[in-house]
């Protein structure tokens, strides 16, 4: 019998002047492991580096964006070292940052679900083209975290304080119809159409210079996303803290066991 290969957990292609990078884990709904978060940096990195590319779409493979950590693949840090925990965290961090720095616009195109770090990595994009039936939520609390991927940032720097709060304390979903009105989104197409519709935004770029839009892209970072990289630094000091806590070994067991947390 022929040797299985790993599932390649992230794809991409470019073509016209597009690349398209996809989560591939359609099965545990595009979870990402630690190591997933690298090649996304790379992938966009890569990607940005491509004279011909003009945006990056980033979507997710089926029936939604990403349902956040893989839990069930070990990817916890739930006993890990100090060393283990560092360079996990860098590696999310790195996915963000490369999103945030490309010097091409980077939109996500949701389809379902976009949780926990599936979020952080949506809304750190410069557009997001969500489903009708698509959601954004945060239930790091759940597992004993606080929201990482610089989320607490990216998110209130585009809805507010009150609405982040909210979504952070409370884990309560932001539909897409709500983040639409909030003014969240570029757009909000129907289901299954998310991806077609970020290939018409990306089209829509080709009306300016890509000198002008990566100019335009560092000023309105400059201007929202100021203290993104305080937050990320923050997010690495006190998320293995959390990661040491009775209440984080908890929260994941009880994700596994499927079933509520006992605080």
């Amino acid at each position: 019998m022929p040797e299985q290969q790993p599932q390649q957990l992230v794809q991409q292609e470019i073509a016209d002047n597009l690349a398209i990078i996809t989560l591939h884990n359609p099965d545990k709904r595009n979870a990402l492991t630690y190591t997933a978060f690298g090649e996304v940096a790379k992938s966009i990195t890569d990607a940005a580096a491509e004279g011909s590319v003009r945006a990056i779409v980033i979507t997710g493979a089926g029936a939604h964006f990403c349902s956040g950590l893989d839990l069930t693949a070990g990817e916890s840090l739930t006993g890990a070292s100090d060393e283990q925990i560092q360079t996990s965290m860098g590696e999310l961090n790195a996915m963000i940052r490369a999103v945030v720095e490309a010097e091409v616009p980077v939109i996500a195109a949701v389809e379902g679900a976009a949780a926990g770090v599936g979020a952080s990595l949506a809304l750190a994009c410069d557009l997001v083209v969500a489903a009708r039936s698509a959601f954004f939520v945060l239930p790091f609390g759940r597992i004993g975290l606080l929201p990482d991927g610089g989320v607490m940032q990216t998110l209130s720097a585009s809805l507010g304080r009150a609405v982040t709060m909210r979504m952070a304390l409370l884990q309560q979903p932001l539909p897409a119809p709500a983040a639409q009105s909030a003014g969240l989104l570029a757009e909000l197409a129907d289901d299954g159409a998310a991806l077609a519709v970020a290939r018409e935004c990306a089209a829509v770029l080709h009306n300016s210079s890509p000198e002008a839009l990566a100019a335009t892209k560092r000023g309105v970072n400059a201007a929202c996303l100021g203290q993104l990289s305080q937050t990320l630094e923050d997010e690495a000091v006190q998320q293995p803290k959390l990661l040491r806590t009775d209440g984080h070994r908890e929260g994941v067991q009880a994700f596994v066991e499927r079933r509520a947390p006992r605080f």
